[in-house]
Formats: structure tokens, sequence, C-alpha cells
């Protein structure tokens, strides 16, 4: 793995454990953490289709 992807992975896993809390408090009934945690979700969606992107092309790029 390039230092890229590992880079990518790290920061997913940053904002999985900061998306935690929020989840927690919402299920305790906080709507605020909701909204923040729905955000950090789709932010978390996004940051993993670029790195399955990043990785494809990693791929390809060694096959070629």
């Amino acid at each position: 793995m390039s230092s890229s992807t590992l880079d990518q992975w790290n920061e997913m896993k940053v904002l999985v454990e900061s998306l935690d809390l929020d989840v927690h408090k919402n299920a305790s009934g906080n709507a605020s953490a909701g909204v923040r945690a729905r955000r950090g979700l789709r932010l978390l969606k996004s940051k993993s289709s670029e790195l399955v992107k990043a990785t494809i092309e990693l791929d390809k790029a060694r096959k070629a």
C-alpha cells in the first residue's frame, strides 16, 4: 500500500472514532448530536469512496 492510501485509511479511522461520541449521544436523545453524526457519516461515505477509487487506480498502475 502506498503512504497516500494509508493516510486516507488513518483519516477514516479518526473520523469513525470522532463519530462514536455523537452516535451515543444521539441514542440517548440528543438531536443535535444526531445531526452531527449524520453529517459525519455522509463524510465517511465520501471518504470511503475516494479510498476505493484510489486503491483501484493504484492496482491498475501496478499491473500496467
